[in-house]
């Protein structure tokens, strides 16, 4: 006998500040979300040690707390939350229409509302001692976590915008910053270049990769190779930041939603509206510019009152049309 599908008011996919806050939001509207975590119950903040820019948080606090906290908000109001993974989805083309959402390969539910909540994945070099370190100094947010390193050397590697604006913000803060660039020219805008080029205590390393984080606990140093000479040599720091790009975790979602070239969700003028009629988007899987914490709840907040001013929409249509 196959197994019954489910019928929901509001699906949220994924569980960081942006679906957790949606689901606050959510469930205080009496939508009755339904929230599955994803692969990485809490999303980004659960391998980030402290968060200290987050409103409301004098003292800081360390991001796996701050993520069951939200969670247990979320659930004081009602959402269900429930440990699972979306990993198919078809959605309804049509205003008022069900969208059809598998679960974990087998269970279907049908929506109607979903609040697209999957984040992005920072990319890493991948190299073992790098990820050993993940939370002991080795970071893929400067904007996060650079004030810990004030006054401290620090290098980052990646040769972009983002790249660039993170070295000037790190410059700012820290004593030394060292760039590494792996080719021979940096990708940045002339304009960002520049500004790098004109801040004395950054020092650019062209044709030069990271080959190993030194250190047992924390980091406390790291080895350069110059990858045309194949010459290695340590230098002292005590913090990695990563600064190679960021993959939106938006792969189930394609040939469905409207998509920029690089697989962010776009959404409509300042609302969280995908192209398809009842599905919105929030958090960093539709925003490539700022990726905060907080710039990620404000994003679920708008996708919660998105969704319920559409459920009210099309419930007075139907009740015009009745």
């Amino acid at each position: 006998m196959a197994e019954q599908i489910e019928r929901i008011k509001t699906l949220i996919i994924g569980s960081g500040p942006a679906g957790y806050t949606a689901a606050i939001y959510a469930s205080r509207a009496d939508l009755k979300p339904v929230l599955y975590t994803g692969m990485e119950p809490g999303g980004q903040l659960t391998t980030t040690t402290e968060v200290d820019n987050f409103p409301g948080y004098p003292e800081g606090v360390d991001g796996p707390t701050m993520m069951v906290q939200l969670q247990q908000q979320a659930e004081r109001f009602g959402t269900e939350v429930r440990i699972g993974m979306v990993t198919a989805v078809d959605f309804s083309n049509v205003v008022g229409g069900i969208h059809k959402i598998t679960v974990d390969d087998s269970k279907q539910i049908e929506a109607e509302t979903v609040i697209i909540s999957t984040g992005a994945t920072a990319k890493y070099l991948n190299i073992p001692s790098e990820q050993r370190l993940r939370g002991g100094g080795v970071s893929a947010c400067a904007v996060c976590d650079g004030f810990f390193y004030k006054g401290q050397d620090v290098a980052i590697v990646g040769a972009g915008d983002t790249a660039a604006e993170e070295a000037s913000y790190l410059a700012n803060i820290c004593t030394k910053v060292t760039m590494l660039v792996r080719k021979d020219y940096m990708r940045a805008s002339k304009a960002m270049q520049h500004r790098v080029n004109s801040l004395d205590n950054i020092e650019v390393r062209y044709n030069s990769e990271a080959d190993e984080v030194l250190g047992d606990q924390v980091v406390e140093g790291l080895r350069i190779v110059n990858n045309q000479t194949g010459e290695k040599e340590e230098i002292a720091i005590t913090g990695l930041f990563i600064a190679i790009g960021h993959k939106p975790n938006t792969d189930i979602f394609k040939g469905q939603l409207e998509m920029d070239e690089t697989g962010y969700v776009i959404t409509e003028g300042k609302s969280t509206k995908t192209n398809k009629p009842g599905v919105f988007a929030s958090g960093d899987v539709q925003d490539k510019e700022y990726r905060q914490a907080v710039t990620a709840a404000g994003t679920g907040c708008m996708a919660a009152l998105d969704a319920e001013r559409y459920l009210a929409s099309v419930e007075s249509v139907a009740e015009a049309t009745s």
